[in-house]
């Protein structure tokens, strides 16, 4: 059973950082891509970013130039560094595998963790 475990959320103030990491286990057949989307209370889910296994990597405009999303194939973690924290980038980040690739990824969510929750203070 394939499985993503999600970690490193926690609360910063504007401007900070924070390091997402993703733990990927099991076999996850048919998967093209793995990335994060966000939720915060009463809003809907958000694409944040995604990466291929051939390195090739998806974000979306409100987080380019701030977070870097990048892959260790070996040891299957996934991570997102998050710079420059806004107020607005408060959510529950979650890791998701998907059955597509490029800006159609968050389309085709096949798997996904419970989420580690991201707090910016302002």
């Amino acid at each position: 059973q394939a499985q993503l475990v999600e970690s490193g959320g926690g609360s910063v103030q504007a401007g900070g950082s924070l390091r997402l990491s993703c733990a990927a286990s099991g076999y996850m057949s048919g998967t093209y891509s793995v990335g994060w989307f966000r939720q915060a209370p009463g809003k809907e889910r958000e694409a944040v970013a995604a990466i291929e296994r051939r390195g090739i990597t998806t974000y979306a405009d409100s987080v380019k130039g701030r977070f870097t999303i990048s892959q260790d194939i070996a040891e299957s973690v996934i991570y997102l560094q998050m710079n420059n924290l806004k107020p607005e980038d408060t959510a529950t980040y979650f890791c998701a595998s998907s059955r597509l690739r490029g800006q159609l990824w968050f389309g085709a969510l096949d798997k996904w963790g419970q989420g580690t929750l991201v707090t910016v203070s302002s």
